[in-house]
């Protein structure tokens, strides 16, 4: 197969592959919104106003129930390239109160108030490459992750009628809280944002056992205080975005010429070699870098190709970013001995064109080069 007939197949594979999912490399920032289910609470007063309950004949303890509410978070991340993210968010949620349950059957109406939630989460995400499934390409990007943080669970102004008087409770109390996450990301690359990804996910997360202050009067039984022990498991479904600051853009299609009437003549090829997972020059590359600059100059040569490639050992996704960070070096090695960058195309084109066929997995030096044509 001639060069120009390769190139152009390599174009063709690589067009579908422009939103393609790929973990997340650097810093990032994110945020989202959606839906917050507050779990049916169990409550349980104490103190006075335990005692008091107690001598109206109310059971001082019951379940609160609460309607569909919101959620909404942001939050800064750091990506390793290799499926792990960490980051840092802050999130909020509120649902209105719906009803209390329980207390023996003493009816209590005129139930309103609000509960609130916010915090700070510590996370870590694993992004599924599903390569290791057998997927070879992949427009969506599964992950999980957990977290681990402060929340402050705040009752604004919760109140019910109970046998003449009111049961009212009213303040914040902070507690150790703990999230397990599960999301799915769509790239936007299409829409010339590299580094821009739609998320849906799912969240659940948990406290420890609030205390919040707690007071009742009227009716049948005495002004007292106290507190309120209660639940807080929350489920949420978000949607949001997340960017990349330094993700990849896709390698540009090569354009390809009209061949000329007259037979050109034969290319010149130099091959430059890398370390296992490297992309700096060794001063062995930079020696044949500099006779190809020499040799584009000498001849009067229009147009080099510069081509990045890498052995099979890694995923295909971040072996295509490796790969495209060896060419950017010889480009920048040329450049810097006289090469305009203007007469360079450059690409990458990860595992994909081997020299050396092997198995995935192996590591194998005559596959980790760039590849400088000289036309």
């Amino acid at each position: 197969m001639s060069l120009r007939k390769a190139l152009l197949a390599a174009t063709m594979f690589a067009v579908p592959l422009a939103a393609q999912a790929q973990p997340v490399t650097g810093l990032y920032i994110a945020g989202g919104a959606g839906v917050n289910w507050l779990q049916e609470s169990k409550l349980s007063a104490t103190g006075d106003l335990a005692n008091s309950l107690r001598n109206s004949g109310i059971d001082p303890s019951g379940k609160i129930a609460f309607d569909v509410g919101w959620v909404g978070l942001a939050s800064l991340g750091w990506g390793f390239g290799n499926g792990l993210r960490l980051e840092i968010e802050g999130n909020y949620r509120e649902n209105g109160v719906d009803k209390f349950r329980g207390f023996e059957g003493t009816p209590v109406t005129n139930v309103n108030g609000k509960s609130r939630s916010y915090g700070v989460m510590g996370n870590v995400f694993y992004d599924i490459d599903l390569a290791m499934f057998g997927v070879r390409q992949s427009y969506v990007q599964p992950y999980i992750g957990a977290g681990v943080g402060y929340i402050w669970r705040e009752f604004d102004d919760i109140r019910g009628d109970v046998l003449g008087g009111q049961i009212r409770t009213s303040g914040t109390d902070g507690r150790f809280g703990y999230q397990a996450i599960a999301g799915l990301g769509v790239p936007l690359t299409q829409l010339g944002v590299p580094g821009l990804t739609l998320t849906a996910e799912y969240r659940f997360l948990g406290t420890l056992e609030h205390d919040i202050s707690t007071s009742s009067g009227g009716g049948s039984f005495t002004v007292s205080r106290g507190g309120t022990k209660s639940e807080n498991y929350n489920h949420s479904i978000l949607l949001g975005l997340r960017y990349a600051f330094n993700q990849p853009r896709p390698a540009p299609a090569p354009v390809v010429a009209p061949a000329p009437a007259a037979a050109p003549a034969p290319a010149r090829t130099y091959l430059v070699f890398f370390d296992f997972d490297r992309a700096d020059l060794t001063d062995r590359a930079r020696q044949i870098v500099a006779e190809a600059a020499q040799a584009a100059q000498s001849t009067g040569t229009t147009r080099i190709e510069v081509a990045g490639h890498a052995d099979r050992s890694g995923s295909p996704q971040y072996n295509q970013r490796l790969s495209m960070r060896r060419a950017e070096a010889v480009a920048a090695e040329l450049a810097r001995r006289g090469i305009n960058r203007s007469e360079m195309s450059i690409q990458a084109f990860g595992e994909s064109r081997p020299l050396v066929p092997t198995a995935d997995g192996v590591r194998e030096p005559q596959n980790r080069r760039v590849e400088i044509v000289l036309k």
